[in-house]
């Protein structure tokens, strides 16, 4: 009887173990852009920042940069020497430089984004892969089309 008991309380401390619900097998799926995300530089493939996009409360997203990883001989904590306006020399760590992207699930339009390294604001839009894992962001300026660049950025479950 004793041991029928013991097999009985193994086969059901396997059936209800965490691990039986466990998904870290499973894909990550993420229906929008909002969280955070590592910037590749699209021309030499290294990582440039940790940026965090959030909703606002109208509804549109925003990002500012959480992480930098500044090259060696550059200051830890650069300003936006290059920047006009209200950028002008601000803190490039912290700097909110995505902002009014519209939109619902994994496509987003009629954003602006500032590049720090050149001063200059773009019009962009954000798409992400089908399994969320990955965003394009297409930085441009509209003459009689849209001509720009594209980098892709890598979703980032911890900072």
């Amino acid at each position: 009887m004793k041991i029928k008991m013991n097999i009985f309380i193994l086969i059901l401390t396997f059936l209800l173990s965490p691990s039986m619900f466990s998904t870290t097998d499973q894909p990550i799926a993420f229906d929008t852009p909002v969280g955070y995300w590592k910037t590749i530089d699209d021309k030499t493939g290294e990582t440039k920042s940790i940026v965090e996009i959030y909703l606002t409360s109208d509804g549109t997203l925003k990002g500012k940069i959480v992480k930098i990883f500044p090259k060696p001989n550059v200051p830890p904590n650069p300003k936006c020497l290059k920047c006009k306006g209200e950028f002008y020399n601000k803190p490039i760590l912290g700097m909110e430089f995505m902002w009014g992207f519209k939109g619902k699930g994994t496509e987003w339009k009629d954003g602006k984004i500032l590049d720090p390294h050149n001063g200059s604001i773009y019009n962009c839009q954000l798409e992400m892969d089908k399994d969320g894992k990955k965003l394009n962001v297409f930085g441009y300026i509209r003459v009689l089309f849209k001509v720009g660049r594209s980098q892709t950025w890598i979703r980032q479950i911890e900072i």
